[in-house]
């Protein structure tokens, strides 16, 4: 993820959908600080449906019990001042989907690692490869062609981009999928 962000950095912003407490943030605002280039990190902060209580990988001390909800961005915020990625890394709280409709700036890199529920994730896909431009990277993390290794959706849009004719695959690491925009 960070050779890909510092390939990519040189062309223009990078963009990460789902950044939970921050770490691939660091990998590609590391990638963003190396080339003076900024990583803007999008997440509603409230958890995907695998981080609620109750669920396997819920850890509770993201809970924040006056808003009796899940609050990530405290623990983002922190990592990015810990790493020096502050002025880098910009961190947008909403849902994706909604900043996508109102994105306007090309992007050379977006790593969609966001809701990994059918739904979200194509969502996330619809909504930001458009907003890759030729020649830029769309990551997409936990692609396993075997269910029973890992979640189907992020398998689902990765198989989606390769059929859309605007992408092609460029390399696979681990669960990792780098494809390449081609128009």
């Amino acid at each position: 993820l960070h050779n890909a962000g510092l390939a990519m950095a040189p062309l223009g912003p990078l963009c990460e959908i789902g950044s939970y407490c921050g770490k691939s943030a660091i990998y590609l605002g590391l990638a963003c600080q190396a080339h003076d280039q900024v990583l803007f990190t999008i997440d509603h902060h409230r958890g995907s449906e695998e981080l609620q209580p109750g669920w396997a990988h819920h850890d509770p001390d993201t809970w924040d019990a006056k808003a009796g909800a899940i609050d990530t961005l405290p623990f983002l915020r922190d990592t990015l001042r810990r790493a020096g990625l502050e002025r880098h890394v910009v961190p947008i709280v909403g849902e994706a989907s909604t900043i996508a409709r109102h994105w306007q700036t090309p992007l050379a890199m977006v790593f969609i690692d966001g809701g990994h529920s059918l739904a979200p994730a194509t969502a996330d896909y619809r909504g930001w490869a458009p907003k890759i431009m030729p020649g830029g990277t769309l990551a997409i993390h936990d692609v396993f062609a075997d269910p029973s290794e890992g979640g189907q959706a992020p398998h689902h849009i990765y198989q989606l981009a390769l059929a859309s004719g605007l992408f092609e695959a460029q390399a696979a690491v681990k669960s990792l999928r780098l494809l390449r925009r081609v128009v």
